[in-house]
């Protein structure tokens, strides 16, 4: 088993802090090319009263403009989260970076697939119980549907 490229999926929890160095050890002792990525999920912003139809009770919809501005804010913030993870762990080395949008298990398998990765690492937030249910695993879904190996790192503190 040959490991050429490392995909790292983050965010900016300090369990993605974690994988990621893993991730970039791993890349240093194979010599492994690697590739970040950052998945932008949807942002719901609950509507105020100052937002709803008088007529109908609904929330108005959002300008495109807003909805614009939001998306750009989600992009900037996502982009500083990948910046901050190749300084810290990858100065060393050439790094691809990938910002998606959507949800973020299916976001990273399309980056592994379309990066070619031969492993994918993530960190877990160690969920369980009605969190877990309500919250959904991240980890488990890549788990589950990835065509590569994933590595999941649990965080210790």
């Amino acid at each position: 088993m040959k490991i050429s490229k490392i995909l790292i999926g983050i965010d900016d929890s300090k369990y993605a802090d974690h994988a990621a160095e893993y991730g970039f050890d791993l890349a240093h002792k194979f010599n492994a090319e690697v590739g970040v990525v950052n998945i932008i999920e949807p942002m719901l912003i609950p509507q105020t009263s100052a937002g709803i139809d008088p007529l109908l009770g609904a929330g108005m919809a959002s300008t495109i403009a807003e909805d614009m501005e939001i998306m750009d804010i989600q992009k900037s913030h996502a982009g500083t989260i990948v910046e901050n993870i190749i300084k810290k762990f990858g100065a060393d080395m050439p790094v691809t970076h990938f910002t998606e949008y959507g949800s973020t298990a299916d976001g990273i398998i399309n980056c592994s697939k379309e990066f070619g990765a031969d492993l994918v690492v993530i960190g877990t937030h160690s969920r369980s119980g009605l969190d877990r249910l309500l919250m959904g695993s991240v980890a488990e879904h890549v788990v589950r549907h990835s065509e590569v190996p994933v590595l999941v790192v649990p965080f210790s503190s």
